[in-house]
Protein backbone atom coordinates (compact mmCIF):
# COMPACT_ATOMS: atom_id res chain seq x y z
CA UNK A 1 0.00 0.00 0.00
CA UNK A 2 1.29 3.39 -1.00
CA UNK A 3 1.60 6.62 1.26
CA UNK A 4 0.24 9.76 -0.06
CA UNK A 5 1.80 11.94 2.57
CA UNK A 6 4.73 10.56 4.07
CA UNK A 7 5.36 14.33 5.43
CA UNK A 8 2.22 14.31 7.51
CA UNK A 9 3.42 10.72 8.64
CA UNK A 10 6.75 12.22 9.75
CA UNK A 11 4.80 14.99 11.63
CA UNK A 12 2.42 12.79 12.76
CA UNK A 13 4.90 10.29 14.35
CA UNK A 14 7.05 13.21 15.96
CA UNK A 15 4.27 14.28 17.73
CA UNK A 16 3.08 10.62 18.68
CA UNK A 17 5.97 10.09 20.10
CA UNK A 18 6.41 12.57 22.41
CA UNK A 19 3.07 11.98 23.22
CA UNK A 20 4.19 8.71 24.87
CA UNK A 21 7.32 10.08 26.12
CA UNK A 22 9.84 8.75 23.75
CA UNK A 23 13.39 10.40 22.74
CA UNK A 24 13.88 8.05 19.37
CA UNK A 25 11.52 8.03 16.27
CA UNK A 26 12.37 5.66 13.52
CA UNK A 27 10.57 5.90 10.07
CA UNK A 28 11.37 5.37 6.13
CA UNK A 29 13.85 7.91 5.02
CA UNK A 30 13.69 9.73 2.17
CA UNK A 31 15.68 12.66 0.60
CA UNK A 32 12.86 15.53 1.24
CA UNK A 33 12.34 13.89 4.97
CA UNK A 34 16.21 14.11 5.69
CA UNK A 35 16.19 17.76 4.27
CA UNK A 36 13.45 18.71 6.83
CA UNK A 37 15.00 16.87 9.67
CA UNK A 38 18.46 18.89 8.79
CA UNK A 39 16.92 22.30 9.16
CA UNK A 40 14.91 21.00 12.65
CA UNK A 41 18.47 19.78 14.06
CA UNK A 42 20.10 23.19 12.63
CA UNK A 43 16.86 25.30 14.23
CA UNK A 44 17.54 23.29 17.71
CA UNK A 45 14.57 21.57 17.56
CA UNK A 46 15.64 17.75 17.51
CA UNK A 47 19.02 16.11 18.77
CA UNK A 48 20.17 14.06 15.99
CA UNK A 49 19.40 12.66 12.84
CA UNK A 50 20.68 9.16 11.37
CA UNK A 51 20.36 7.00 8.68
CA UNK A 52 20.18 3.42 8.82
CA UNK A 53 20.23 0.97 6.40
CA UNK A 54 18.92 -2.65 6.66
CA UNK A 55 18.74 -4.46 3.73
CA UNK A 56 17.40 -2.44 1.07
CA UNK A 57 15.66 -0.42 2.88
CA UNK A 58 17.45 3.23 4.47
CA UNK A 59 15.59 3.92 8.13
CA UNK A 60 15.77 7.93 9.42
CA UNK A 61 16.14 7.96 13.60
CA UNK A 62 15.58 11.33 14.95
CA UNK A 63 16.51 11.50 18.35
CA UNK A 64 14.23 14.48 19.72
CA UNK A 65 15.42 17.16 21.98
CA UNK A 66 14.19 17.88 25.77
CA UNK A 67 14.42 21.19 27.24
CA UNK A 68 13.91 21.17 31.26
CA UNK A 69 11.76 18.03 30.34
CA UNK A 70 9.49 19.77 28.16
CA UNK A 71 10.32 18.52 24.24
CA UNK A 72 11.75 21.37 21.79
CA UNK A 73 9.07 21.09 19.54
CA UNK A 74 5.59 22.69 21.32
CA UNK A 75 3.88 22.35 18.42
CA UNK A 76 4.38 20.84 14.67
CA UNK A 77 1.37 21.23 11.75
CA UNK A 78 1.51 20.23 7.94
CA UNK A 79 0.40 23.46 6.21
CA UNK A 80 0.64 21.97 2.36
CA UNK A 81 -1.45 19.24 2.01
CA UNK A 82 -1.65 17.10 -1.16
CA UNK A 83 -5.25 18.18 -2.01
CA UNK A 84 -4.34 21.74 -1.69
CA UNK A 85 -0.64 23.08 -2.24
CA UNK A 86 0.21 26.20 -0.51
CA UNK A 87 2.33 28.22 -2.03
CA UNK A 88 3.41 31.48 -1.66
CA UNK A 89 5.84 34.25 -2.87
CA UNK A 90 8.62 35.55 -1.11
CA UNK A 91 6.34 38.87 0.57
CA UNK A 92 3.91 36.46 1.67
CA UNK A 93 6.02 34.10 3.49
CA UNK A 94 4.44 33.20 6.43
CA UNK A 95 5.66 34.21 10.39
CA UNK A 96 5.03 31.68 12.84
CA UNK A 97 4.24 33.44 16.47
CA UNK A 98 5.55 36.74 15.39
CA UNK A 99 9.10 34.83 14.99
CA UNK A 100 9.38 32.36 17.84
CA UNK A 101 8.38 29.48 15.15
CA UNK A 102 9.72 28.55 11.69
CA UNK A 103 7.75 27.67 8.75
CA UNK A 104 10.04 25.27 6.54
CA UNK A 105 9.70 26.15 2.93
CA UNK A 106 10.32 23.93 -0.19
CA UNK A 107 12.02 26.72 -3.04
CA UNK A 108 13.59 26.34 -6.01
CA UNK A 109 16.97 26.46 -4.20
CA UNK A 110 16.33 23.60 -2.01
CA UNK A 111 14.33 23.08 1.51
CA UNK A 112 15.04 26.19 3.86
CA UNK A 113 13.07 27.97 7.08
CA UNK A 114 11.03 30.93 5.86
CA UNK A 115 14.16 33.26 7.45
CA UNK A 116 16.37 32.18 5.12
CA UNK A 117 13.64 31.60 1.88
CA UNK A 118 12.81 35.61 2.92
CA UNK A 119 17.21 36.39 3.02
CA UNK A 120 17.34 34.44 -0.60
CA UNK A 121 14.43 36.59 -2.08
CA UNK A 122 12.76 33.27 -3.14
CA UNK A 123 8.95 31.55 -2.31
CA UNK A 124 7.62 28.49 -2.66
CA UNK A 125 5.54 25.60 -1.25
CA UNK A 126 4.75 26.18 2.68
CA UNK A 127 5.36 22.64 4.20
CA UNK A 128 4.98 22.41 7.66
CA UNK A 129 4.89 25.25 10.85
CA UNK A 130 7.04 24.24 14.11
CA UNK A 131 7.17 26.44 17.28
Amino acid sequence: MTMTDPIADMLTRIRNAQKTNKSVVTLPSSKFKLAIAKILKNEGYIEDTMQHKKGPKVTLEIVLRKIDDHYAISGIEKVSRPGQRAYVRRNNLPKVLGGYGIAIVSTSKGVMTNIDAKKSGLGGEVVCRVW
